[in-house]
């Protein structure tokens, strides 16, 4: 049920959204961009994440995400593990003040899902963090409804894991985190996200 009451806010999100794209334009000239925030996190910290008392863009989200899908395409328990709780931590800290209240709701909704299955992948092995991660992609992606992305992103597609799964990447080529080695291309772009 949960789930699809936020789709259905999610898609009257995305009309809205889709309205409001040209004023975001304007604004990014004001705004740093995800490289800048990403060296201000490197800057505040090796750890992964930003304190506990700073303010996280999505974009740092989207990077800790993209670090998280790359160790399971690696097949990297340990990694996937540290990840899982660098990404838990900076999903918590997500700045929602420039949403709409509205958003604001849905946004609180979304994140608290997405640490949740952060929290479980920096606690398991790689096959259950697998399957916490086709959740934590609908997610990250039901986040970018409303957040937007200053980069290009690939909606990516695997039909061969759990009846047919996505995630999210910043690159076209497919390297798929569901199967890893085993099945590394199984997949197609399903969609780009501008």
């Amino acid at each position: 049920m949960k789930t699809k009451k936020r789709s259905v806010v999610s898609v009257a999100l995305l009309a809205t959204i889709m309205l409001t794209v040209s004023c975001k334009d304007a604004d990014k000239k004001s705004t740093p961009s995800a490289k800048e925030n990403v060296e201000k996190q490197e800057d505040m910290g090796k750890s992964g994440t930003m304190g506990s008392e700073q303010n996280t863009s999505s974009e740092i989200i989207l990077e800790d995400y993209f670090n998280l899908k790359n160790a399971l395409v690696q097949d990297d328990n340990n990694k996937a593990q540290k990840l899982g709780g660098a990404l838990a931590k900076s999903l918590g800290n997500l700045n929602r003040s420039a949403y709409t209240e509205s958003q604001q709701v849905t946004l609180t909704d979304i994140i608290e899902d997405a640490i949740e299955h952060s929290e479980h992948i920096s606690e398991s092995d790689i096959a259950h963090q697998r399957e916490h991660f086709k959740i934590l992609s609908k997610d990250i992606t039901d986040m970018i409804a409303i957040t937007g992305s200053e980069n290009t992103l690939y909606e990516q597609f695997c039909p061969m894991y759990d009846g047919g799964t996505a995630w999210l990447s910043k690159n076209e080529a497919v390297l798929n985190p569901y199967y890893g080695s085993s099945m590394l291309k199984c997949g197609k772009v399903q969609r780009e996200i501008n």
